[in-house]
């Protein structure tokens, strides 16, 4: 069992994360191993962290986990993928986020089908992120995505971006914070199952798609988020019963749901709230979470 980081030729602000990484910690290519005619590289201290390389588009490379046991006979167990991320605003932004669609699949994965994702490990990511930007001086906002996008895997999985425009992309800097914070992360933790027990693990539902609420709270309380489900999917059409029960199934060791209750009307509110009460999940404000500190 391995955890797989993923780079793409393609994509320049995934390629300075993994030079970055590559710079800043001990590997070794493995001899004989090529993975889409790019080198295979192995953590000479962490046996079981390996970063491959693929020259096509990240979020349409679908099965990728299976692909890399077949070729490597490497059994992946968590992947990340380092990546770029474009957004409208411009707005520089060091983010991560879950995979999945809750609706069409546009962009990569399934139609209402989501990956696996790893609530704690993209939430100590993000916390490391944040720590990282401060101590370097970086200007970049720091920040959740919710589940959008590609591709579809059988293993649990998270992207760690750089955004948001092609100038960002370029830059080393904030290229150097995500690696230094998935170094600093792969240190202490590899799988879920490494944290504590007793953090409180939720999905998020409400919210515009860079989860201003899921973000602040987890700087603030000792929580992680899995899923998050944005407001616009909601007003799409494309959140119902079944959506709420694949976000709390693909969300692992999950404790209960966190509404951005601002965020949705009364109405949306009242019958998510009823869904949620019939399928015995606990609905969680923020008075009863602990303090992160």
């Amino acid at each position: 069992m391995s955890i797989v980081i993923v780079s793409s030729m393609e994509d320049p602000a995934s390629t300075n994360i993994k030079n970055s990484l590559l710079r800043h910690t001990r590997w070794k290519e493995l001899n004989m191993s090529m993975f889409n005619g790019n080198p295979v590289y192995q953590h000479l201290d962490m046996n079981d962290v390996v970063m491959i390389t693929i020259n096509d588009k990240m979020i349409q490379h679908e099965d990728l986990d299976k692909e890399v046991e077949e070729q490597l006979g490497i059994k992946p167990k968590q992947m990340i993928f380092v990546s770029r991320h474009k957004g409208k605003s411009g707005e520089p932004t060091l983010s991560v986020h879950p995979i999945g669609n809750y609706g069409d699949a546009q962009f990569g994965g399934k139609p209402k089908t989501l990956v696996k994702s790893s609530p704690c490990m993209m939430t100590q990511l993000l916390r490391y992120i944040k720590t990282n930007v401060k101590k370097m001086g970086l200007y970049h906002k720091v920040c959740f995505e919710v589940t959008h996008h590609g591709p579809y895997i059988d293993v649990p999985a998270f992207f760690a971006e750089v955004g948001s425009t092609e100038r960002e992309w370029s830059k080393k800097e904030g290229a150097e914070a995500v690696a230094w914070s998935i170094i600093m992360l792969l240190k202490s933790y590899h799988y879920e199952n490494d944290f504590p027990r007793d953090i409180i693990v939720l999905i998020g539902i409400g919210g515009g798609h860079y989860a201003p609420r899921f973000t602040d709270i987890v700087f603030e309380k000792n929580v992680a988020f899995g899923h998050m489900i944005p407001s616009y999917h909601i007003e799409d059409g494309n959140v119902d019963i079944e959506i709420l029960k694949k976000t709390l199934q693909a969300t692992p060791n999950v404790s209960g749901v966190y509404f951005s209750r601002k965020a949705l009307k009364k109405s949306q509110l009242s019958e998510y709230k009823e869904w949620i009460k019939n399928m015995g999940v606990p609905v969680f404000s923020s008075r009863e979470l602990p303090s992160l500190f």
